[in-house]
């Protein structure tokens, strides 16, 4: 699994042959599995390097959950490290990676003995913090005598409280500004067992949401405002910030932004890494944003088990709803065949899921429908492995966190 090349061809541009092609490919598979795409793999890992424009993009793993996908980007130049979601996956996948940045503050005790055990691990793992308490709990592990010195990243609070919209972004830490930012990093350069070499502010407004929604217009133009006022009220913040941080710690990297914000966030010179991983397997959440299109490499087939009527067909499973708001953007999206909808009182469902539509007159027992997932890394917990195509055919397969045995979260 090559990524290295730029394909010379786009032919999910024209779906019925694409998702055709991917059909027959894996005729003699049995589901549940996923198929990826590799030229549209390919396709997305090099756009993202290109908007990222020269800043290195650090994988978050939670949006890829395949091992051997990881694996091959880090191959990559413009690619570096991995963002995990646990500490239990960092330990796992840095015993063949020597850089892991847990997105996510950790109190898995376990994990935590084993990292502050270890002088490898210690070496490679950097865990997130954003106040004293998580300190201590690492403490009352294991003591700073008795343990490896404990590598953190500080994360800055990159919400956005707008005096119109209220709080816009996410929940996460607590330290919003450049006098709280310094007044940790000062706490943690005091506390023995502990060395602060990272600051993150994750920008979800910007990055996890669509300034596109299809059928929306004035939600759209709103998001756009909402996205730019942003985006100006953030790079001043979170440069200043930085720089405060910077005077009392040596940092070795500022982490920003994900596959939604890497232009926005490579021009913020206070950032020295991108953390991106969704855009690409190109789940149809982006299918709501005008700055890029992703191709759909990732999809997943379910096969038609019932013909409850002449105009409807009915499909095992299918119920594989994302994270986030609940909504229909949070249900799979029927890829092919065309003329092809859910239906409105059962949508998609843990055992079934009914199609109508033109489409569905010709389906006959056995045949599949391809669905793609809404986000990313998620659709790695249904199935087992994913089968690689390239040239028209299956040429391996390579196993999900599930697949591995692994489930961290």
């Amino acid at each position: 699994m090559h990524l290295d090349r730029i394909p010379d061809a786009q032919p999910w541009l024209e779906p019925d042959a694409y998702w055709g092609a991917i059909d027959r490919a894996t005729a003699h598979l049995e589901t549940p599995f996923a198929a990826l795409h590799l030229d549209a793999l390919r396709h997305n890992a090099h756009d993202m390097v290109r908007r990222a424009g020269g800043t290195p993009i650090r994988v978050a793993s939670k949006s890829v959950r395949v091992r051997g996908v990881i694996e091959q980007l880090l191959a990559e130049p413009d690619f570096a490290g991995v963002l995990a979601y646990t500490l239990a996956e960092a330990l796992w996948l840095a015993e063949t990676v020597d850089d892991v940045v847990v997105g996510y503050p950790t109190v898995d005790r376990t994990a935590i003995r084993r990292l502050a055990s270890s002088p490898e691990l210690a070496s490679r793992v950097t865990i997130m913090v954003d106040s004293p308490a998580q300190l201590d709990l690492v403490d009352a592990v294991l003591p700073a005598a008795a343990r490896e010195e404990i590598r953190v990243c500080l994360e800055l609070d990159a919400s956005w409280n707008s005096r119109l919209l209220g709080h816009i972004g996410v929940w996460r830490s607590p330290v919003h500004d450049a006098d709280a930012a310094a007044s940790l990093a000062q706490y943690i350069g005091r506390r023995p067992g502990f060395r602060l070499v990272g600051m993150m502010a994750y920008e979800a407004q910007i990055a996890g949401v669509g300034d596109r929604p299809i059928g929306k217009p004035v939600d759209g133009a709103i998001k756009r405002w909402m996205q730019q006022q942003s985006i100006e009220e953030l790079h001043d913040r979170r440069s200043v910030a930085v720089a405060a941080v910077r005077r009392i710690a040596d940092l070795e990297f500022v982490n920003g932004g994900g596959t939604g914000s890497l232009e926005s966030t490579h021009s913020d010179a206070s950032v020295t890494e991108i953390g991106a991983g969704s855009g690409l397997f190109g789940g149809h959440l982006f299918d709501s944003y005008s700055r890029f299109t992703p191709a759909p490499a990732a999809a997943f087939p379910i096969p038609v088990v019932r013909r409850p009527a002449p105009g409807t067909a009915t499909l095992l499973g299918g119920g594989w709803v994302a994270s986030g708001p609940p909504g229909n953007d949070r249900l799979p999206q029927i890829a092919w065949p065309s003329g092809l909808k859910m239906v409105p009182r059962e949508m998609a469902g843990e055992v079934q899921t009914p199609v109508t539509g033109p489409g569905a007159r010709a389906l006959r027992l056995g045949d599949r429908v391809w669905l793609r997932h809404t986000k990313s890394g998620e659709l790695a917990e249904h199935v087992d492995e994913f089968a690689l195509i390239d040239g028209g055919e299956v040429v391996g397969t390579l196993p999900s966190y599930r697949g591995e045995g692994r489930v961290f979260l």
